[in-house]
């Protein structure tokens, strides 16, 4: 990645993003050196201004920043990491350096389909959604039919409680289908954007 490092007199911003939530973290600054040792580390080490010298996020607390992804704005003057973090980010205790907490809840069902894949690849004995990619599409597709009955049923006759169990029981079986099917809830997203439009 070539950077313009000369703009900010030795030093870029460097925005850190949590890979899960999409919640910015806090933003540090970064001079090539500390750019390098990211790179190699996979953990974010920053410059810090006041001490003027190398600090990897984490080093005292324990809460280190390990690095998913770094991309480089249009600029090349800016970066955005991703990362997962070990806990709390600010040193005050708070999850971001903003006061927010690191939390969508939305966000877990990106994970929920990563761990389905992960379970797909790997066919883990013992593992109930291993036993429905064993018995294929076919018992996959009678699963989301039969929890979508199931919803309906405690949509119209049950209580609150039972109708989110059967509903999370169906977006979990069409998440696996999905996953079989070569298919992401992203692609779900997209065209329900496309017909939003």
């Amino acid at each position: 990645m070539n950077l313009d490092f000369k703009k900010g007199e030795g030093l870029i911003p460097a925005i850190i993003q949590d890979n899960k939530t999409g919640k910015v973290l806090m933003l540090g600054f970064m001079n090539e050196e500390a750019y390098q040792q990211t790179v190699e580390t996979k953990k974010v080490t920053f410059y810090s201004r006041t001490k003027e010298r190398l600090w990897m996020k984490g080093e005292t607390s324990g809460n280190v920043l390990s690095v998913v992804e770094i991309m480089s704005d249009c600029d090349h003057d800016t970066l955005l990491i991703k990362v997962n973090p070990a806990g709390p980010v600010c040193h005050t205790g708070t999850d971001t350096c903003f006061g927010e907490k690191n939390q969508e809840d939305i966000m877990f069902l990106k994970y929920l389909q990563d761990f389905i894949e992960r379970r797909r690849q790997e066919m883990p004995e013992g593992s109930y959604t291993t036993s429905l990619f064993t018995k294929g599409v076919n018992r996959m597709a009678q699963k989301v039919g039969e929890e979508a009955v199931e919803t309906v049923i405690e949509a119209t006759n049950g209580t609150d409680d039972a109708f989110i169990y059967e509903a999370s029981d169906l977006i979990y079986h069409l998440t696996v289908l999905l996953t079989s099917k070569g298919f992401r809830l992203e692609d779900l997203s997209r065209e329900l954007m496309k017909r939003h439009k």
